[in-house]
This record gives structure tokens, sequence and C-alpha cells, in this order.
């Protein structure tokens, strides 16, 4: 899993509440196992037309925003079905952080286990973000992990609260594989331990 310590990019505004999982990505790209090539299927019932060409009106589809890193979006992100599909198409994207008031909780969860950092703030905070956003490609905002903090790019600050434990992971890179590979030395050990002491097993 790629490393997250600091981001600066474009930050897309996306002003919708309850944005599920199925338009994250809808049930027919559901078809692969691969974490790969889901990019564009990203948000496709409202990026395409019924043409399937670009639909101008939409967010990711206008030139300041097509590159974009970040996306502040409404309440409730994330809810639906529990398909990990949803992370993997943001992050085929190019989307490495999505901030919003509330996620769903399986969908927050799946995030940290992609490399994604889903940023919880307060309203206040979220209308501060959507209006730097809407500057579109003119200005950027910095996601530091280590400090904590969203930089706006007229010097504003606001902070966020993340657990420890999966702000390690992410920093250090760190899915679910690599967390068990970090006791590889000692289930050796324990491998060649139990090995000379139950031989038939």
């Amino acid at each position: 899993m790629e490393k997250f310590t600091v981001l600066e990019g474009v930050a897309a505004p996306l002003k919708l509440v309850n944005v599920d999982t199925d338009m994250i990505i809808p049930k027919q790209y559901l078809k692969t196992i691969k974490r790969t090539g889901l990019g564009t299927g990203l948000f496709s019932e409202m990026r395409y037309k019924d043409d399937g060409s670009d639909n101008p009106d939409f967010v990711l589809n206008q030139s300041a925003y097509k590159t974009a890193k970040i996306l502040v979006a409404g309440d409730n992100f994330g809810c639906g079905s529990s398909r990990e599909h949803a992370p993997w198409a943001l992050l085929d994207f190019g989307i490495r952080c999505v901030i919003s008031t509330s996620f769903a909780d399986i969908f927050y969860n799946n995030c940290f286990k992609n490399g994604i950092l889903p940023v919880v703030v307060s309203k206040e905070d979220l209308d501060k973000l959507f209006d730097d956003a809407d500057r579109g490609a003119n200005a950027t905002l910095t996601i530091d992990l280590p400090a904590q903090e969203i930089r706006g790019p007229d010097g504003g600050v606001v902070k966020f609260e993340i657990d420890p434990f999966r702000k390690r992971c992410l920093i250090e890179g760190l899915d679910d594989i690599g967390l068990t590979l970090e006791k590889a030395p000692a289930i050796a050990t324990y491998e060649t331990a139990k090995g000379a002491e139950q031989p038939w097993l």
C-alpha cells in the first residue's frame, strides 16, 4: 500500500449528501476483483451521458478538477452496500483523500485498508473547504497527516482527529498483509519451535 504523509492537490467539491457506494461505482463494474481500471467507472452514472460522452456539468469532468486528488463531499459519504470497489475506484482515479462531516462505517474502514484518508470535519469547516474547492485549479489544499491538519490556499488551517493506529498504518503504508508481515520473525520462531515440539504436524 502506498504511504500517505503529506498530500497537496486540487480538491473537487461534490456538494451531495448520502452519496452511496452504488453512485461511487455502479454494480456493472463489480465483476472484476482487480483494483485497477475502475477509475473509468467512478461516478459513471453522473459522469457520462447516455451516449457515453462526458457530462460537462459533473465536477470531475470540468477541466479544473480532472486531476483532483482530494474530494470534498456532503454528509454520510459512502453509505449503502459494503463494496470495497468504491475506494478502489476512487484510488484508481487518483483520489487519495475524502473530506466530509460523516462517513458510513464500512466505507470508512475500507478507505484505510486501501491507502485513502477519510477526514471528518465539522459543518463549519466543511463549508470553508467547499469555498476553497470552488476555486478550482487556482487553489489547492494540503493534507498533512503527521500534523493532522488541512491547509488552505489562504493560509487557513483545519485540524482533524484520527485514530493513532490508523494514522500509523497510512504513514507507513501498512495494509492487513503488511501488518501481518511485520510479525514474520515471531511467526517463523513460533513455527520452528512448534515443528521441533510436534514434528508430526
